[in-house]
């Protein structure tokens, strides 16, 4: 299988400890060397979604851990067609805070937006990414599931990881200092969150689909 936009392999991690056999294709010089850094032995190729290093019909799945929302689809997904075997997956996987929880929307406000996205503005995403654009592309209809992820953290880890998400990445140094602060100023005045470690309710989104095996690979 292929794990695209493998990143700095966190995906390709977990498969490989299941026994898959899996190829990395990514396109970001700096994602693969901290790829090659964690994982000395995985197989990584430099490629993208829209041209993936792969001969045709050599993959059974297709995933993308936290990547599809950057893809080309136009392009993209002739290309994952062209490299997967006839009924094959591809599958598109995203983590995000589950907003339905009081404390957590909160979060998000404090934070302006620039925590993990919101499962309320990723099932608009899903419902945006599902409408037609895989059937006129050689797969099925899409298929959505959403399964409980729960992650431990304390206030300063989650602000940790808040500061490497894209948007705080490319914001200016007094911004990005404001609005962590910001977050840090919220967690430690919530119930849920001042008293050290916590569950921070996630909930990954699954998309799957297959390539139509009634159709064409739409080279």
């Amino acid at each position: 299988m292929a794990d695209l936009g493998a990143g700095t392999g966190i995906l390709t991690e977990v498969l490989t400890g299941l026994g898959a056999d899996v190829t990395a294709v990514e396109p970001d010089e700096a994602m693969r060397a901290e790829f090659r850094r964690r994982l000395p032995s995985a197989r990584l190729l430099a490629g993208s979604a829209e041209d993936i290093p792969l001969p045709d019909e050599s993959a059974d799945a297709v995933l993308c851990g936290q990547a599809m929302h950057w893809f080309d689809l136009d392009r993209a997904l002739p290309e994952i067609a062209r490299v997967l075997v006839p009924g094959g997956v591809l599958a598109g996987l995203w983590n995000n805070d589950d907003d339905r929880v009081e404390w957590v929307a909160g979060l998000q406000a404090a934070a302006e937006g620039t925590t993990s996205p919101a499962l309320s503005t990723r099932r608009a995403e899903a419902a945006a990414l599902q409408a037609g654009r895989f059937e006129r592309r050689s797969f099925t209809a899409p298929e959505r599931a959403e399964f409980s992820n729960g992650q431990r953290c304390t206030a300063d880890s989650l602000v940790a990881a808040m500061a490497t998400h894209s948007k705080l990445l490319i914001m200016v140094p007094p911004d990005r200092e404001r609005v962590l602060a910001q977050a840090s100023d919220y967690l430690r005045t919530q119930p849920e969150t001042s008293a050290g470690e916590f569950t921070l309710p996630m909930v990954t989104l699954v998309l799957r689909t297959t390539r139509d095996t009634a159709g064409s690979a739409g080279r």
